[in-house]
């Protein structure tokens, strides 16, 4: 097959040099992860798109944070597609990432509190969700994988982010009466983010939610199931460092569910799908949607 003369191509050589991976990581990453199927010459040499390189960088970030291989590759592929279906935003939400973007490159604090703020207020907590918070972070992952950005840029907005998350979980206001639903990263487990994002999600549909951070100590989450009762427990695994550290704690966590049947703990995240063959849950749900709640 020849590559179209309109389309730039790579060698595998240039690949390499690009990501930082070897030649035998490329190929090895694409016949045992499907990561991308580059095009033949009629040679037989193989020749690369931009975006095949995008995804070897996405794999690559998601592995240098923790991931296993399959599941970095799994969650490369899966934001590649999101990104290439993300066009529908409106003219203002585009000028707001435009503007957030900017402040993140010259890791201007003060202007991307004040432009999330005001995004927040113009645009209300659903489409604030929808159409800047999670996209920014899309994008400020894409360019850290990509070296267009270094660590404290990327370090710095999702930051950001992250603390404006929790200021609007805290002055979220809610009925007395609604029920608790409390979500906890898993111990030794990191990423945050994306628990305050669907405890956001899912206080509009009418819950009062209460968080655990980042890698708890062993015991705490079921010393605060005690305390404060909640209906439904949503735990999570974004990647499968809590397994492989200490695999013992979602069985401690199983037993302890089946102890109160009056509760629903479920159990969601990149790291639990992978590692789902090995849990063996009795009394945990796994779950693929808030819906499902």
């Amino acid at each position: 097959m020849r590559p179209s003369s309109e389309t730039p191509t790579y060698t595998i050589k240039q690949v390499a040099d690009q990501t930082g991976l070897s030649r035998q990581v490329l190929r090895k990453w694409e016949e045992r992860y499907d990561i991308v199927v580059p095009q033949r010459l009629e040679n037989g040499y193989r020749v690369y798109r931009e975006e095949d390189i995008r995804l070897f960088l996405l794999m690559k970030r998601y592995a240098e944070e923790g991931f296993a291989l399959p599941q970095a590759s799994e969650m490369a592929k899966s934001q590649q597609k999101t990104s290439m279906g993300s066009n529908t935003k409106d003219a203002h939400a585009e000028e707001i990432l435009c503007d957030l973007l900017r402040f993140g490159e010259t890791c201007d604090e003060l202007e991307l509190n004040f432009t999330l703020q005001a995004a927040y207020h113009r645009l209300g907590l659903e489409q604030y969700l929808q159409q800047i918070a999670v996209p920014f972070l899309k994008i400020v992952g894409d360019k850290w994988a990509s070296g267009e950005w270094d660590e404290y840029q990327e370090a710095l907005s999702s930051l950001v982010v992250r603390d404006q998350l929790v200021q609007l979980r805290r002055n979220f206001q809610y009925r007395e009466d609604s029920p608790i639903l409390l979500g906890a990263c898993l111990p030794n487990e990191s990423h945050e983010i994306p628990v305050h994002i669907i405890l956001l999600q899912l206080m509009l549909k009418g819950w009062r939610t209460a968080m655990i951070g980042s890698s708890p100590a062993q015991g705490a989450i079921q010393s605060f199931v005690e305390k404060i009762k909640p209906s439904k427990v949503l735990l999570s695994a974004s990647t499968a460092l809590p397994f492989e550290n200490n695999p013992q704690v979602i069985q401690e966590l199983d037993e302890f569910a089946g102890q109160h049947p009056e509760i629903d703990f479920y159990l969601g995240g990149h790291g639990a799908y992978i590692c789902l063959d090995q849990l063996n849950l009795q009394h945990i749900q796994m779950l693929e949607s808030i819906d499902d709640m």
